[in-house]
């Protein structure tokens, strides 16, 4: 496949269209990939470098729109951080509890990791008053989840339906530490603790029922936190007040992003790809597990720790993957990528049952739903289930006009399935993509012969 049959439609005014057409002869895919910068880390690292002591270097930044509400934010609450669109970004530290209250309401933008982790941070300020919000997708995104944690805490937080959507009001207390038992297991509800926690004299602690990524845990205490983790139970204690100091951080290529080449290698015949220096955090891994639970053929090369974080390369190569069942403690270090393992399993052979999660449906979109909807347009047969599919696999795909509903991991997922799909797709919003993957279609014009 030549970059001419992968295509942008671009009008002023008019969201960009991604249009991919299959040809006759077929594609393989083949190549070495860098993929963006973990997304999570991104987040944590101008968040951390921001309320720490002296400066913070960040290598590997995400050049996302996520990352850069967050930078946005912070720079609003007067922490000096530099142009994201060089290799090192600097971020000059303001110390933690000095963060000032903005001139304007601050905007998360599509970013729900940048609202609901700094909503913590924004509780213990004492004394000031902070206004969030975000784009339409995020407004509509529940933050109850957060903010009855904060309130047992002791903040003051408002907004629509009774404070569990933005817009939000938070007016900056002193906090008391609790021992926050988690209905969900979600690395966002804990890292909100936990960066509430920081500024709170005692222990807070958060457990939770399985275990989420532990990105914060890992951080924080590069930065100097006391955290302390009980594996067999799940819980997490932050130990405050805390002295954070500015770190060096080597962000490592994001396991999200990567899983799209993941399975495009696994799913269209006689590909082989390279997908380099990626994080493999094992509360991130579920994606491995889940496609070689499905006899994909990936291979883990040049293992290394950077910064504290696990890195590999990760080699896939096609094969006849089959259906399996993804459900219980694995969804929630795969939570991010069960759209793209839809695709997978829209060309495994047998019936993949996916279960456990209905978190997809308070995403950027209701992921189930969207899935379901647009790959059966494609001649896929998926059943909605209320917390996740049931997929029967082999039935041929036929291109045809699809919608990303402003998701990027929609996006993405749909342009995959596009590759192993008769005649043409177009994929409706693709420019959603940017959210994570700024580069996403000029590397799947790279990687196609």
């Amino acid at each position: 496949m030549s970059a001419s049959v992968i295509t942008v439609q671009s009008k002023e005014n008019i969201s960009n269209n991604l249009i991919i057409t299959k040809p006759a002869s077929g594609v393989s895919l083949q190549g070495r990939i860098r993929v963006p910068g973990d997304k999570s880390i991104s987040h944590r690292a101008l968040m951390l470098g921001a309320i720490a002591q002296g400066e913070t270097q960040i290598q590997g930044l995400l050049l996302g729109e996520d990352p850069r509400s967050t930078a946005s934010c912070f720079q609003a609450m007067g922490a000096e951080i530099s142009d994201l669109n060089t290799e090192f970004v600097r971020v000059k530290g303001i110390g933690l509890g000095n963060l000032v209250e903005p001139m304007d309401v601050l905007n998360a933008g599509n970013s729900g990791t940048t609202i609901r982790l700094m909503l913590g941070l924004l509780s213990s300020h004492a004394g000031r008053f902070f206004t969030i919000t975000g784009d339409g997708s995020l407004r509509s995104r529940p933050m109850s989840r957060v903010v009855r944690p904060l309130q047992q805490m002791g903040a003051q937080i408002w907004g629509r339906n009774n404070g569990t959507l933005a817009p939000l009001a938070v007016q900056g207390q002193s906090l008391k530490p609790i021992h926050y038992n988690s209905p969900i297991a979600s690395a966002q509800v804990k890292s909100c603790i936990l960066l509430a926690g920081l500024s709170v004299e005692g222990k807070t602690i958060v457990t939770e029922p399985a275990l989420s990524r532990d990105h914060s845990e890992r951080m924080l205490r590069a930065f100097g936190a006391q955290v302390d983790t009980d594996p067999e139970t799940n819980t997490v204690t932050i130990t405050g007040p805390a002295q954070l100091t500015g770190q060096s951080v080597v962000v490592p290529g994001d396991i999200s992003s990567a899983a799209f080449w993941l399975v495009a290698g696994a799913i269209v015949p006689d590909s082989e790809l390279m997908v380099e220096n990626v994080g493999v955090n094992p509360t991130r891994t579920g994606v491995l597990e889940a496609l070689k639970m499905m006899g994909a053929d990936i291979e883990l090369e040049n293992q290394r720790e950077v910064a504290g974080e696990p890195v590999a390369d990760i080699r896939v190569r096609s094969s006849q993957i089959q259906s399996c069942t993804i459900a219980g403690d694995i969804i929630p270090r795969l939570i991010d990528e069960i759209p793209i393992l839809a695709v997978a399993a829209v060309f495994a052979q047998g019936t993949t049952i996916i279960r456990d999660a209905e978190e997809l449906r308070v995403k950027e979109s209701d992921r189930i739903a969207v899935m379901a909807q647009q790959l059966n347009k494609m001649g896929a047969q998926i059943r909605e289930l209320p917390d996740g599919m049931e997929i029967t696999g082999g039935t041929p795909l036929t291109g045809t006009d699809v919608d990303s509903f402003t998701d990027h991991r929609i996006a993405m997922s749909l342009a995959i399935a596009a590759l192993n799909a008769n005649g043409t797709t177009t994929i409706h919003r693709a420019e959603a993509a940017a959210v994570s993957y700024p580069d996403f279609t000029p590397t799947l014009q790279k990687i196609c012969s």
